[in-house]
């Protein structure tokens, strides 16, 4: 899936993404980068808004999950089951959010819960920037689900 694949899929299925003016970097089965503006973010300190931070975050984490399903051809439906946030310092201005795939062995048994059981969980880390400098880090854990076949 392309960085402009993703961003309208994100922009059309998840209307946040949108309102958050949240953009695509890169997209690809082993990292996703996800950019937002301070603007439509920011909070009464003039600084990006935690919760903004924190969807940053899970849609960054969320994609990879996304993208690395869609290459493996397994339809499902991911849902965020439960996630911790650490906020390392102030953001004000545009920040990035990087979520990296996780390891080989945590893939392959989620993969082989996922095709026997049709669902299993998976966690993945995303790390929040600001100019560079690590700004938040979230670990999430997911969950997928199978789609039934259509009748």
């Amino acid at each position: 899936m392309s960085p402009t694949e993703l961003e309208n899929y994100l922009h059309a299925h998840i209307p946040l993404s949108k309102a958050m003016q949240v953009s695509v970097v890169r997209a690809s089965s082993e990292e996703v980068v996800l950019s937002a503006p301070l603007a439509p973010n920011i909070n009464h300190r003039e600084t990006v808004f935690g919760g903004s931070a924190s969807a940053l975050a899970i849609l960054a984490a969320w994609s990879l999950l996304h993208t690395r399903l869609g290459a493996e051809g397994l339809a499902s439906r991911l849902v965020i089951q439960r996630n911790t946030m650490s906020y390392e310092q102030p953001i004000v201005g545009t920040f990035t959010a990087t979520a990296t795939a996780p390891d080989d062995q945590a893939w392959k048994q989620f993969l082989r819960v996922f095709k026997r059981m049709g669902k299993a969980r998976i966690t993945v880390a995303s790390v929040l920037q600001f100019e560079g400098v690590v700004a938040g880090r979230l670990e999430g854990e997911f969950v997928a689900l199978g789609v039934p076949p259509a009748p």
